[in-house]
């Protein structure tokens, strides 16, 4: 643990043992820097930090002080352990650097901002996406992409608008992202599951799917797989590149952890794509904050005039803020370094992981840790009292996404269960992960 850490972890144990109170002024920098034997600047990065998760509040000449009600209203999130969390720790989000980038957007844009505008996206930032992309071998011009209000937004239009293959049934992987099984659930779409565990998918399997299955398109996680944490090796990308150009089935590629890639070997799916059968999905969300709203997709030619109609009359346009904002990020250079500490910090998180459940064995327990990404994966093989290992651990204040969410109903089993570290920290991990796999040990029945 870094000194600055060990301050910010110091001064919230005081909080929490009521020594720090509301109004009461915290120890000065000076005083910190001669308790840690650190430098002031060391302190200083420590109570920024602390006011960038609006613990504390400076006053000028006068201190640091606790803001109201802080102990109160964090006490229980503290002790919390979430291991199910899909989206980035507040702690991570760009604050300052994004708020200087809305406030350029507004100045560069406030002309658009408050009228309607292009539904593929403000242009500027479309031809910005096309040079950023080149950095994952995603090679395109600025006329395939759209921008959207969210990849779940892409995923609806692309579910229910019609595609030139003229076929009806989509294909998913068995588990897959909830919010794409849901699509699926509400707008009432015929839907068929391929099993993709943590060995991967049976190609021959997934070929005998395109070839009889009437599929419109596939809908596909390569790379850090959401729930398993596995991704596709070359030679799997390459033989599902091949048969979607041989039985006319498109391809949708929700890469929506490019970001924390490690491997630059590791190229997309739709690298391999040579006859315009890969759509390519990128969100924003994952590496910056879910609320911006912002992802890019790549659309064959064959489909753009459709998918633009139907956006057009789903929302007119993505908000033109955001783009913007999103825009003056990227050029500024800012993006790359938080994409590179945001990558180290979550590869740092896995081989913790890695390491501590490591430790544990048993022969009906298996696990899927990744180098990066957001989530790893337990796989349990046998009867296992599901329900009773999720209350359970809510019990102990762990938090655990039930992952039959993520299946069709005619898929649904108990054997899976994702690990997310996105919202935990080693401490937590260390803590947790022995209460996860005594817990699920539990309640196996061999």
């Amino acid at each position: 643990m870094l000194r600055y850490e060990e301050i910010i972890e110091y001064i919230k144990n005081e909080i929490s043992k009521g020594n720090f109170t509301y109004k009461k002024r915290l120890p000065s920098i000076r005083d910190m820097s001669q308790l840690f034997n650190c430098s002031i600047g060391t302190v200083l990065k420590a109570y920024d930090k602390l006011e960038k998760e609006h613990i504390i509040y400076s006053s000028p000449k006068s201190g640091y002080y606790l803001l109201e009600d802080f102990r109160e209203n964090t006490s229980s999130e503290n002790s919390i352990i979430d291991f199910s969390s899909g989206v980035p720790d507040v702690e991570t989000f760009p604050y300052k650097d994004f708020q200087h980038c809305l406030n350029k957007s507004i100045e560069l844009y406030k002309e658009t901002l408050f009228n309607y505008s292009d539904p593929r996206g403000l242009n500027s930032l479309i031809r910005a996406l096309a040079k950023h992309l080149q950095q994952y071998q995603i090679f395109t011009k600025p006329d395939n992409i759209v921008i959207t209000s969210s990849s779940q937004q892409a995923l609806n239009i692309l579910s229910t608008m019609p595609f030139p293959n003229n076929k009806s049934n989509i294909l998913v992987e068995q588990p897959t992202y909830y919010g794409m099984i849901k699509s699926l659930e509400l707008n009432n779409i015929s839907a068929l599951g391929i099993e993709r565990g943590l060995d991967g998918i049976n190609l021959d399997a997934l070929e005998n799917m395109f070839k009889y299955g009437n599929i419109k398109f596939f809908y596909t996680i390569p790379r850090f797989h959401n729930p398993t944490g596995n991704s596709y090796n070359r030679q799997e990308k390459e033989s599902i590149a091949k048969m979607a150009e041989k039985y006319n089935v498109y391809i949708v590629e929700d890469d929506i952890v490019a970001d924390l890639e490690i491997n630059k070997k590791n190229d997309p799916l739709f690298s391999y794509d040579t006859s315009q059968k890969v759509i390519y999905l990128k969100s924003y969300s994952k590496i910056l904050m879910p609320g911006l709203r912002v992802a890019a997709l790549i659309l064959p030619k064959l489909l753009m005039n459709t998918f633009l109609d139907y956006k057009k009359w789903t929302d007119m346009n993505s908000p033109t803020l955001s783009q913007g904002a999103l825009e003056i990020y990227l050029k500024s250079g800012m993006f790359d370094i938080h994409r590179k500490k945001m990558s180290k910090l979550y590869c740092d998180r896995m081989l913790y992981l890695k390491d501590t459940i490591s430790s544990f064995t048993h022969p009906n327990i298996k696990w899927n840790v990744p180098k990066s990404g957001y989530f790893s994966c337990i796989y349990v093989d046998g009867n296992l009292q599901y329900d009773k290992v999720i209350s359970s651990l809510q019990n102990d204040n762990i938090e655990l996404l039930n992952t039959n969410m993520c299946f069709l109903k005619e898929y649904k089993n108990d054997h899976y269960f994702r690990i997310s570290i996105s919202k935990v920290n080693e401490d937590k991990i260390k803590r947790g992960i022995p209460i996860v796999l005594n817990t699920i040990e539990k309640y196996l029945k061999l």
